[in-house]
């Protein structure tokens, strides 16, 4: 851009001046716990690096703050790469632990019921 089209002055920065950028991924959850989840992403994640996770539980979502434990590739396509990322929740709220239990008993209800059959008790 000209500096004729700015209205306010922009400054070159001699050094450097350290910062962040936050980007919405799309991810796919593959184990969850209330203490954290693995998921599949097509970006690499920094080991010991903080990523605010929204996660869609049904018909609830939650916004949890996660610590990357692990990534590594899982799958390499000729258009995109697949990572396999371990989240640790960190400072998770009661209400979204909470939220994250019920989803996860639900889970489990629903793969008895597939199990087992409809209408048949679990042994």
């Amino acid at each position: 851009m000209s500096d004729e089209r700015r209205t306010q002055q922009r400054m070159e920065i001699l050094g450097e001046t350290p910062g962040d950028v936050t980007i919405i991924q799309p991810m796919r959850v593959i184990e969850i716990s209330v203490g954290g989840a693995q998921f599949e992403i097509e970006v690499p994640l920094q080991l010991e690096s903080l990523h605010d996770c929204r996660l869609t539980l049904g018909e609830h979502v939650v916004v949890v703050k996660g610590r990357v434990a692990h990534c590594r590739i899982v799958d390499i396509n000729p258009d995109h790469v697949v990572y396999r990322a371990g989240i640790e929740f960190i400072d998770t709220p009661p209400h979204a632990r909470d939220l994250i239990a019920r989803y996860m008993r639900i889970l489990i209800t629903a793969r008895e019921t597939i199990s087992n059959g409809p209408g048949e008790q679990a042994p």
